[in-house]
Formats: structure tokens, sequence, C-alpha cells
């Protein structure tokens, strides 16, 4: 049996047609007045008012890709008591050439800007 092949158990008896007028009363099982109330109505879905009421996102998105990284200065290693500079000693940190040194300092395996590089070598140091 199929869809189109189903009959009525009661076939005299016709499907109601509600709204237009007839024995149900003047509103005839709508409801009063409003937009389901009238014919042809159709109220859009909920979500597609709450996308219109959500700004809009503007601006510059993209972060920065590479972490930064905090700093010492070349101050900073002059006041420090070794002369050799790793990460066990500083940390994950970056060199920058703030400052005068005086001593000689082996710098290995940190980073270290251009002209912090210069004054280290300058100083007598070496950086690896």
């Amino acid at each position: 049996m199929q869809l189109h092949e189903l009959k009525s158990n009661n076939p005299k008896r016709s499907k109601k047609r509600i709204a237009r007028g007839g024995k149900r009363g003047t509103r005839s099982g709508r409801g009063q007045k409003g937009q389901k109330s009238r014919a042809g109505h159709k109220i859009r879905p909920a979500s597609r008012d709450l996308l219109i009421r959500i700004p809009k996102l503007r601006g510059f998105a993209n972060k920065t890709k590479s972490e930064k990284l905090p700093v010492i200065n070349l101050t900073d290693l002059e006041k420090m008591k070794t002369t050799e500079i790793t990460k066990e000693t500083v940390g994950n940190v970056k060199i920058l050439g703030k400052g005068e040194l005086k001593k000689a300092v082996k710098v290995i395996g940190v980073k270290v800007s251009k002209q912090a590089a210069e004054k280290i070598k300058a100083a007598g140091g070496s950086v690896a």
C-alpha cells in the first residue's frame, strides 16, 4: 500500500476549511487580530532576526604569530656577576642594546638584537 492508495474511513465527511466564515464564528479558530490570523501569513525564523541584531565585527583580526619575549638590556647584564649568559641563567629572553657594557660577556643560545651584539663584541665578548 502506498500513500496515494489510502482511503478515508468515512468518505462522506469532508475536510474542515478554517477561516472562511461558517459555523465556527467570526474569527474561525484563528484567534484575534495579528499576523497569524491573516491569510497568507509567513513569519520568518527568529534566528534570522538574531543575526541582524548581532553587531558586525570590524578592524584588524589577525594576531601576531610570534610571541613577544621578555627583554633584558645591557645595563642588566652589567649588573650580573656571571660572564657567561645562557638560557639557564637568564631564561627565555631577548637582549636589547640599551646602555653600555664594560666587561666581556659570552652569550650562548639567547636571542640578541643587532645593536646589542655589536656592543657586546666591542666590549670583548662573543655572541653564539
